[in-house]
């Protein structure tokens, strides 16, 4: 997990009948926040079960080799990646019982490209209807924050009528059969092509990694919501963003040759 409240202070808000959390990076920890953040990121991008064959099979230089060559070199797929990544464990640890059941960017096609689709799919199987509630995520992750990215997040949450896409859940569905998850991609298909998907059963998640203040513009984003879904909105503050995102990395390699 990012540890979150190991580094950072946090604080809620009610919008409406929607929900704003700020999560602020405390300076005097930041080198927590980096170590704890680096700790997770390379099972974000490579299964444990690989790099432990890796390390078995060849040794820690081609362990480090594998996990540094699937890492992205480019600041903005960083930077991009890592919004992803902590709206992921955010979601593991604080939604509420919602679970993203794959780490998505085991699959990117390549290291320095942004992989289509929704970002995060958080998901709950209600016990007693055996129904799926879906968590649908946006997360965007800039040094500055703007109105500008919080229109383009709405845009993709407000897709397919706000409902998580078809192809998105099918891709899920299909890494979980292969991962034999087999109850959950059961769960996923059924909600595809049995039950549908009702729109109650979706909450719609905001997630903003920044270096500015996002409460504001997140808080003026769920005013503005004309729709039925619930909106959560997540801005996660990081002041020296850029060089956060670099150290973080930074530390993820040197981790791997160290180990």
């Amino acid at each position: 997990m990012a540890q979150f409240n190991d580094w950072c202070e946090a604080s809620d808000e009610q919008v409406g009948t929607h929900y704003l959390r700020v999560i602020t990076g405390q300076q005097e920890r930041i080198d927590a926040g980096v170590g704890a953040t680096a700790s997770i990121v390379p099972g974000h991008y490579a299964s444990e079960e690989h790099v432990a064959r890796a390390l078995r099979r060849l040794g820690k230089p081609a362990a480090a080799a594998l996990i540094e060559e699937k890492l992205p070199t480019t600041k903005n797929i960083r930077s991009g990646d890592l919004g992803e990544i902590f709206a992921t464990e955010w979601i593991d640890a604080f939604s509420g019982g919602y679970h993203a059941p794959i780490k998505r960017l085991r699959w990117k096609d390549h290291r320095n490209m942004a992989m289509r689709g929704e970002d995060v799919i958080g998901m709950l199987l209600d016990p007693q209807t055996q129904r799926l509630h879906f968590l649908k995520t946006e997360a965007k992750s800039r040094v500055a924050l703007t109105a500008q990215v919080l229109t383009e997040a709405r845009a993709g949450l407000d897709k397919e009528e706000g409902l998580p896409s078809a192809h998105a859940l099918s891709f899920i569905s299909a890494r979980l059969l292969e991962l034999n998850n087999l109850p959950l991609a059961d769960a996923i298909d059924d909600a595809l092509l049995k039950h549908g998907i009702p729109l109650q059963n979706v909450k719609h998640l905001l997630f903003i990694f920044s270096g500015n203040a996002p409460d504001a513009l997140i808080r003026a984003s769920l005013q503005a919501y004309p729709g039925q879904v619930q909106q959560w909105g997540v801005g996660l503050r990081v002041e020296g963003h850029a060089a956060f995102v670099g150290a973080v990395y930074d530390r993820v390699i040197a981790d791997a040759n160290n180990a």
